[in-house]
This record gives C-alpha cells, structure tokens and sequence, in this order.
C-alpha cells in the first residue's frame, strides 16, 4: 500500500514552507528552459550552385531534438516577407516573397532530428547572398547564417580570324554567359600560357559576363593554339582550339623585294633626268622667244 507524504508536515505552517516551494518550481522552470535551449548550425563554408540549377541549404538543431512542432523560418535582409516558412506542422505561403514562389521547398525527412534542408529550384543570379535559418520552440529560437554563391557556365569559346596585324594573323576569341567574373587565357600545344594582344571583360544588360581576348600569331610561332574560358567559383573551364595553315601567313618574296629595289633605284635616276630635261626645253622655247622673228630659208 503506498503511503501518502503529506506536503506540510502537521508542526509547520503555510508561510514557513512557502520559500521552499518557490524555490522547487524555480528550480524546476529553469531545468526545463535548459533542456529546451538549443542551437542552430549551417555549413560553414558557401553553398556553390548553378545558374538555372538546385540549391540546397541545410540547416540544423544542436543537440539532436524535434522540430515538427517549431516555426522554421527561411529570410534573408528581412524576417518577413521570408524565402520559406514552416509552422504549424505545415508549409505557409501567404508569407512568402513573391520570387521565392513556386521555387521552394523544404525538405523535412529528418525532421525529427532536428534537421531540414531548403531547396531552391531554378537558381537565379538574384538567389545570390546571405540567407538566415530560424528556429523557434515555444520558449526558445536561434538562427544561423548561410551563404549562397551562385555561378554561371557561360558559352563554349568562339574563335575568329580577323586579318593581319604585325607579321602575324590576329585572332579573337569570345565567350559571353559566364558568372561571376570568368578568366580567360590562350595556351599552346604544351599547355603553356601565351601573352595575349588584348583582353576585354564586359557585363550584360542580365548582370553576366562576356570576355573577348585576342592573340596574334605568327609564322615562328606555334600555329596551333587553344582558348580557354575558366569560371573560378566552380573552377570549370571551357576550351575550343584552332589551327592556322601555313599559307595563311603573310610571306616576303624575294623576287618582289629585288624588283622593288630596281624600281626604287629606276626612279631615283629617271625623276632627275626627267626634271632636267623639262628644264632644258622650257629654256629652249625661252631663248626662242626672246630672238625677234623667226626666218625661213627658201
């Protein structure tokens, strides 16, 4: 039989054993808010995706405890409007910013352990930047900060033969769609950088990158070069080659050359003896002039 502990013993009064039962609620109150307290932790380095790809951005509680009854809330600069929001044991949309809509979903399998996941479909350059991951129970919330690199593979190099530029062939190559800012270098057959004529990088009217650099190529050097385009945040590259004939090159004929140093020779000798004898006749016509009449011998 279970014997029934009286709460006052019969030789204490209400007042007297007051403190001591404040002091056990107290006591169990803040044993409840510290097992209740937890934190919030992301990746600690950035979360890289693909223009036009999936983002996924974990987040979870530490220590390992439930979630299904917490507000989840995904934002950015601002708490509300948010990019997702979770409460209630259900997804809200009516908070949602109007960019983020249709494009996002979390992923709450291991909900119960605390740890869900954002992903972002269709990743746009505007996706870009710091997100925050929010959490909150009925006595406690944190947050945690995570970052988004968006990158974009732009087109495979175009390569173009525009003329002859000192002794050699110039030649271009373009590729646009690239973010962020994209590396561009020719390299021969050893894989070895070569100097470029010129390098140009501009930005779109969409905020991608377009690069234009050029290189001049003569007969001594190597006729068979490649381009390269590099997007360093997803350290990918695109490449394309192309190979110039030999026939192509511009060539000094020696016959021309001799030819043009009898001409050059020819005229330096001709344009004098030429000169004199325009002067000589205009003297003539002169003296005739000057003589009086002209007589004729029958």
């Amino acid at each position: 039989m279970m014997r029934k502990v009286p709460l006052f013993s019969p030789g204490t009064t209400v007042s007297s054993a007051l403190p001591g039962y404040v002091a056990l609620c107290l006591t169990l109150q803040v044993h409840r808010l510290a097992s209740a307290h937890f934190t919030v932790t992301g990746p600690d380095h950035p979360v890289i995706a693909s223009l036009g790809g999936e983002a996924i951005l974990p987040c979870h509680l530490s220590p390992r405890m439930s979630a299904e009854n917490m507000e989840v809330r995904w934002f950015r600069s601002q708490f509300s409007p948010a990019v997702h929001l979770y409460r209630d044991g259900q997804d809200q949309y009516g908070e949602q910013m109007p960019e983020y809509q249709e494009r996002t979903e979390l992923l709450r399998d291991d909900i119960t352990n605390g740890s869900v996941s954002l992903r972002i479909r269709n990743v746009q350059l505007s996706d870009n930047g710091q997100y925050k991951c929010f959490f909150q129970s009925s006595v406690s919330y944190e947050d945690a900060i995570l970052e988004l690199h968006v990158a974009g593979l732009g087109s495979a190099p175009a390569i173009s033969v525009e003329g002859h530029q000192d002794r050699g062939i110039r030649v271009v190559c373009r590729s646009a769609g690239w973010y962020p800012q994209p590396e561009a270098q020719w390299r021969d057959l050893q894989g070895q950088v070569l100097p470029s004529a010129s390098e140009k990088i501009s930005q779109e009217a969409n905020d991608l990158f377009q690069t234009e650099i050029a290189i001049v190529i003569t007969e001594e050097s190597n006729q068979k070069v490649s381009c390269s385009v590099r997007n360093p945040r997803l350290n990918q590259e695109r490449e394309s080659e192309i190979s110039i004939a030999e026939l192509f090159f511009p060539r000094v004929n020696p016959w021309m050359v001799a030819l043009g140093v009898i001409l050059a020779v020819l005229l330096a000798v001709l344009i004098p003896l030429a000169s004199f004898c325009f002067w000589k006749q205009h003297r003539a016509k002169g003296e005739v002039t000057k003589g009086g009449n002209l007589v004729i011998d029958r």
